[in-house]
């Protein structure tokens, strides 16, 4: 479910980066890395502090109260949610998390950290893989009249009808799509026609920053948002290739902490806020919330950050954002009764701990009116590695799958090419893509019908989707054992929700 040294779930493929200054007519630029945050903020790095999130009420009263609770714990305020009653803190008192939470009017409390320490994180990504320009002329020459140089190699595009549908209605640029990840190269000729700087910002800390370039990647290995981005709303420019919905705006609003590449609760708990009020019909959300996997309510810290994030993204409900998060890809089975996570926390030593996903939450892809979405590969079944189940998916939709499905394109490959900094193009797979893909129909069907709200937008995502049914078997490998257990109906199941989303129709 972004940066190359240390998300796990966000891109599983090796990232492939097409050469094509000579064949598309351009040159690549540097990415202006963002400013990065004030000291206040960056306090992590300097003294042997934790950040917190402390949960109150929301009325002004109890929120001066905790504060003066904040300060007699020696605590440092660092930004203040007073419309959802969060509060982002710095401390280097060891027990603050316990005795906040004694605070009169404290709801819930805890570090969204596990060490002060700059981590170095882990990932499954591998080196990139060059194209030649032999190969990307190749791609170029396959291209059909009225479609994109790259667009031949654009198969999840077809999959879904968003070729035909981008000749219908490409989307309206009165609808935003906020990408909340590691950043946007908006200098980008694919990204920047459709392009909004005045809905980015850098949220890193959990204050917004919208300084000019703040939202831009740190650097080149910051590549996941930008990716993300060309595949929701990559305009059709005749450059390189094309997004589901070519016409409507996107922005970004970077998340991920410049050392190490996590996404930590106060930074999402920014962004989504930051959207909200400033007019974002749809986030898309590609990552889950560091340091865990999963969240447990019975971890007083974990439920902290649980009820952060839920209270910043009910509230970008509230102001009519829909929000749209990649299921994961770890192939875990979230209707399940037991599942192991070996990855968290994912910040100091991960531990391995067995959790039953209906009391521990990945966030916030299992938040209530979020849309998760698993993925599929180019035969339309769920990609090996994506995370699914009955009751917990919503759409699926084109994620790749480099390894059983490959599709009959010049390159053949069965990830996602879409954008990449410094001017590049790249394959990558995972539910990262996939939900990308269901933020762009999303998109396509705001445009459409611009006043529903976002559960009314749920509802037509759903009923619009081609109803898939769960396959007879699910042996990828042939080895005999099913390699994920599907369950439900055709109109609604484990592996696709209720079906894959189609840009086609959205737009008919």
């Amino acid at each position: 479910m972004a940066h190359l040294p240390s998300r796990r779930r966000l891109a599983l493929a090796v990232p492939v980066v097409l050469s094509l200054t000579a064949s598309l007519g351009f040159l690549p630029v540097s990415a202006t890395a963002a400013p990065r945050a004030e000291a206040g903020v960056r306090a992590t790095q300097e003294a042997p502090n934790l950040a917190y999130v402390v949960n109150t009420r929301t009325d002004r009263r109890t929120i001066e109260s905790v504060k003066k609770a904040i300060a007699a714990a020696d605590g440092t305020v660092v930004a203040t949610y007073a419309k959802i009653g969060v509060i982002v803190v710095h401390s280097a008192n060891p027990d603050f998390g316990p005795q906040v939470r004694k605070a009169r009017g404290v709801q819930s409390a805890g570090a969204t950290r596990t060490t002060p320490l700059v981590a170095a994180g882990t990932t499954d990504e591998g080196a990139a893989d060059y194209l030649t320009a032999a190969e990307a002329a190749k791609v170029k020459a396959a291209a059909t009249p009225g479609s994109e140089p790259l667009e031949a190699d654009q198969w999840d595009l077809r999959a879904i009808g968003a070729d035909k549908a981008a000749r219908i209605n490409p989307g309206s640029s009165k609808v935003t799509v906020a990408v909340i990840d590691t950043g946007v190269d908006d200098t980008h000729p694919d990204l920047a026609p459709n392009f909004s700087k005045s809905q980015s910002a850098n949220c890193v800390g959990g204050v917004a920053d919208t300084s000019a370039g703040a939202w831009r990647p740190y650097t080149a290995d910051d590549y996941h948002g930008t990716h993300v981005a060309g595949e929701i709303a990559a305009a059709r420019n005749g450059i390189g290739v094309a997004g589901v919905a070519p016409g409507v705006k996107v922005s970004g609003i970077k998340v991920s902490d410049p050392d190490n590449g996590l996404f930590y609760p106060e930074s999402v708990v920014c962004a989504f806020v930051f959207a909200a009020d400033h007019g974002v019909e749809i986030t898309n959300n590609s990552y889950y919330v560091d340091p865990w996997l999963y969240n447990c309510v019975d971890d007083p810290d974990q439920k902290a950050i649980v009820d952060a994030v839920n209270r910043a993204q009910l509230y970008a409900q509230k102001k009519g954002t829909l929000n749209l998060a990649s299921a994961g890809n770890s192939n875990h089975d979230l209707d399940s009764d037991a599942i192991v996570d070996a990855s968290s926390p994912d910040d100091s030593t991960p531990v391995e701990r067995t959790i039953d996903p209906h009391e521990c939450f990945d966030v916030p892809t299992q938040l209530p009116g979020v849309v998760t979405v698993s993925a599929t590969g180019v035969q339309n079944l769920k990609s090996y590695y994506s995370t699914y189940g009955e009751g917990v998916i919503d759409v699926a939709a084109p994620g790749g799958d480099g390894r059983y499905q490959i599709p009959d394109t010049p390159s053949k490959n069965g990830r996602i090419l879409s954008t990449m900094p410094n001017n590049g193009y790249a394959f990558l797979q995972g539910t990262s893509m996939a939900s990308p893909h269901a933020a762009g129909v999303a998109a396509l069907l705001k445009s459409e019908h611009p006043k529903a709200s976002p559960a009314q937008l749920q509802r037509l995502l759903k009923s619009q989707a081609t109803d898939t049914a769960c396959p007879d078997s699910y042996d990828q490998d042939g080895n005999g054992t099913q390699d994920a257990v599907c369950e439900g109906g055709k109109r609604s199941n484990g592996f696709y929700g209720s079906g894959i989303v189609d840009a086609l129709r959205a737009v008919k």
